[in-house]
């Protein structure tokens, strides 16, 4: 299809429509394929498995393989189509075929990518006859299929929820765990944050559950490129692992065009310029995949495009066989567009497609390679575009195109200190076995005999002779969501229907009494909030007005754990209470106010961590010699430090929170505060105050480059300030920016830890 390829190309750089809007375009040369070779074949039946479909080992399969065969954990993070799945395969059914009793778990992030995988399992188990047995054990799994599955499968294919929930039953699932030999954990970048902080204690309860039965599996993270492999593997899996990373497989030449529909002075929509290009790419003769930022725009793009035969929306909440006939679709050819969200950026299969466009970056460098890896798999010519938004990050790229093309790809955080997602586990791990506080140090922590203390004195545990057991009320995995910090969430209800649960900060900002709410397309009013029963009550509406929150916040620094003095810029990590109060809320219309509203909230209260730093006197002096408001630059620094952070962390803007103020009481300066928006912190701030030269410097670029006048949406307004982006000053805020990321790129700097 390089003929169609290269048609779209040229349409891009002739037709007006979109010539205006493009802004740069990188040509990612073909790369050829690096083999590698073993110490020892395969089995016969694995070695007739890939003789049989032409498959020559790449390098970095058979460093993979080799690891594994010396008893190593390893980390697999070569880009999509490398042939991670096979890398990982391979050597566990040589393990099952040496060892008849071996068993492995395998780990997906959805249900959909278990039910694509487990074809490719079978596959292998018919061709190379090694016998597994290979089985999908989730919540649809049938109950009068279970026992033969637990009984009977050597590879079992399931999801970090429905392990959750089993693991309180481990002597049903004796056999399959005093054999247990692997665990495969796929698309692990996709556990970070919250997720990744309950899956490295899931994962922490399963190795405890495994040693129990006298066993060490070895653990396999496959994942997409990630900037601290090892750190995250270790966060992740509690134990080193061997870090495979060089691609040996081929590619095919990719051009890759950046294109910003706010360029050339049109006013065109970035929908809109999305629909142009998926219907230009189809009707060039591209099989083409769009990605979207949300399951709305996938519906909309994909009715704009109806026109055009051949395409189709794909989402989670579609019918498993819907999905599947999409898919099939894609892969075969009677579909030649598809509109997602990123439910198609997992390593679901659907063949070579010629072409990629991204509606919007999707929030990390990880999920642009994913998503653009989806076109020019293995040879052959592709493209893939990304359309940008008017937002910080989407437009600091289409400033800096070299900075998107040589960026690696971010740290992904995983914390297990968070004490709310620690004790809860505990909790869990206590209704699996009697915890002994010696033995579990290891997986629960120093503090682990102060937890088991308080949960006595409030009943939920008790001591009894092999250690302590769970006591409460219910199942102890039912009071732990793997998505959550804490189990205090808000059921949004329209009617007898459940909407959707939020955290209890979220309700307040998004779901207050008047508060307009979107929930998949359709828009709801807020009739009612009970603050006891954690209820809110919706009515349907038809309004084209929406509200936005006043709220005032406080940060009081509780301890100090860590501090840095760079280039005269005090830079602190440590524990801090956050107290938010949501006093109001304004009505607005295409931006123009309608009207504001007072509401009698009590104030919420965070205890969380942050990093600060303080902006020395000089720096204040050179901007207030320039006539500019030092208040609105230190509130425009603050909001642009936010939006480039999940540049260099991967996380989203709405999980940190930040506070300026010209003068702090606990510091006696002006400071700039940066904290995690959950209970306990989840790690972002603290690698943000070990990466802040570089997260200063990215935003005095994104704010220095920024064509407006008085700040925008683009480099300092906020969609979440809750003072409703005032007071702001760009100029005061690039001053600020620039000295502090001057100072902080000084080498050295004194650090201590009080």
């Amino acid at each position: 299809m390089a003929t169609a390829v290269r048609d779209f190309l040229g349409l891009l750089a002739t037709d007006p429509g979109f010539r205006e809007h493009i802004v740069h375009i990188e040509t990612i040369l073909p790369r050829a394929a690096r083999y590698g070779d073993l110490s020892r074949p395969l089995p016969e039946g694995l070695r007739a498995y890939c003789d049989g479909r032409g498959i020559r080992l790449y390098a970095h399969q058979c460093a993979a393989i080799e690891h594994l065969r010396a008893g190593e954990n390893v980390i697999i993070t070569t880009p999509t189509a490398s042939g991670k799945t096979l890398a990982f395969l391979l050597p566990v059914f040589e393990r099952l075929a040496t060892d008849p009793a071996a068993t492995a778990l395998f780990l997906y992030p959805t249900k959909a990518l278990a039910n694509d995988q487990v074809k490719v399992v079978r596959e292998l188990e018919q061709t190379s006859g090694i016998r597994v047995d290979a089985a999908i054990y989730d919540g649809d799994t049938p109950g009068g299929k279970r026992p033969a599955i637990r009984e009977r499968s050597r590879v079992i294919l399931s999801n970090p929820h429905e392990l959750h929930q089993v693991l309180a039953w481990h002597t049903k699932w004796g056999w399959f765990f005093r054999n247990l030999r692997f665990v495969v954990v796929d698309e692990a970048h996709r556990y970070r944050g919250v997720a990744g902080s309950h899956m490295a204690m899931l994962l922490r309860r399963l190795a405890r559950i495994a040693g129990h039965y006298g066993v060490r599996p070895q653990f396999v993270l496959s994942s997409a490129t990630l900037a601290n492999p090892g750190e995250f593997a270790v966060r992740l899996t509690g134990e080193a692992a061997a870090w495979i990373g060089e691609d040996g497989s081929p590619g095919g030449e990719k051009t890759f065009v950046l294109c910003n529909p706010s360029a050339g002075g049109g006013d065109r929509s970035v929908h809109s310029v999305t629909k142009d290009l998926l219907l230009a790419s189809v009707e060039s003769g591209c099989r083409t995949l769009c990605f979207t930022v949300s399951r709305k725009l996938a519906e909309l793009i994909a009715i704009r495009s109806r026109d055009v035969p051949g395409i189709s929306a794909y989402r989670a909440g579609y019918l498993p066989k819907d999905r599947r006939a999409i898919e099939d679709g894609l892969k075969y050819g009677s579909l030649r567009g598809v509109v997602t969200t990123n439910a198609l950026e997992l390593g679901i299969d659907i063949g070579s497609l010629d072409g990629v466009v991204i509606s919007g970056y999707p929030g990390t460098m990880i999920s642009v390679r994913q998503q653009a890896g989806r076109s020019g798999r293995r040879s052959g010519e592709s493209f893939a575009v990304l359309v940008a938004f008017e937002n910080p990050l989407d437009q600091y790229f289409m400033h800096h195109p070299q900075a998107f093309f040589s960026r690696p790809c971010e740290h992904a955080v995983v914390d297990t200190g968070n004490p709310y997602i620690v004790s809860g586990h505990l909790l869990c791990a206590a209704a699996e076995l009697p915890v002994d506080p010696e033995r579990d140090g290891r997986w629960f922590g120093a503090d682990l005999p102060k937890m088991l203390a308080a949960f006595e004195r409030v009943h939920l545990l008790r001591k009894a002779s092999r250690g302590w057991i769970y006591a409460g009320q219910g199942r102890a995995a039912d009071t732990v969501s793997l998505d959550a910090v804490s189990s205090d969430t808000f059921r949004v209800m329209h009617g007898a229907r459940l909407l959707e649960t939020m955290d209890h900060w979220q309700a307040y900002r998004e779901a207050h009494p008047g508060a307009v709410l979107l929930h998949r397309g359709e828009t709801y009013v807020v009739t009612g909030m009970d603050l006891d029963g954690h209820t809110v009550r919706v009515e349907e509406t038809d309004t084209d007005t929406y509200t936005q929150p006043l709220s005032t916040t406080d940060v009081a620094v509780v301890q100090e754990l860590r501090c840095r003095d760079i280039g005269g810029v005090q830079v602190s990590f440590g524990d801090v209470t956050v107290t938010e109060e949501v006093a109001g809320y304004t009505v607005r219309h295409y931006g123009r106010l309608v009207s504001h509203h007072r509401l009698d909230l009590p104030p919420l209260r965070l205890e969380t961590k942050a990093l600060w730093f303080t902006v020395p006197d000089r720096t204040a002096e050179t901007v207030a010699a320039g006539g500019r408001d030092f208040a609105g630059g230190l509130h425009g620094a603050e909001h642009a430090l936010i939006a480039v952070m999940p540049y260099h962390v991967v996380c989203d803007r709405r999980d940190i929170g930040g506070l300026s103020t010209p003068l702090h009481p606990a510091t006696g300066a002006p400071t700039i505060f940066v904290y995690d928006g959950y209970e306990g912190g989840i790690g972002l701030a603290e690698k943000a105050f070990a990466l802040l030269p570089a997260i200063a410097g990215t935003a005095h670029e994104l704010v220095r480059d920024c064509g407006c006048a008085a700040g925008c949406p683009a480099c300092i307004y906020s969609p979440k300030c809750g003072n409703q982006n005032q007071p702001l000053d760009k100029i005061a805020a690039v001053t600020i920016l620039g000295d502090l990321a001057g100072r902080l790129s000084t080498t050295g700097g004194h650090s201590s830890n009080p």
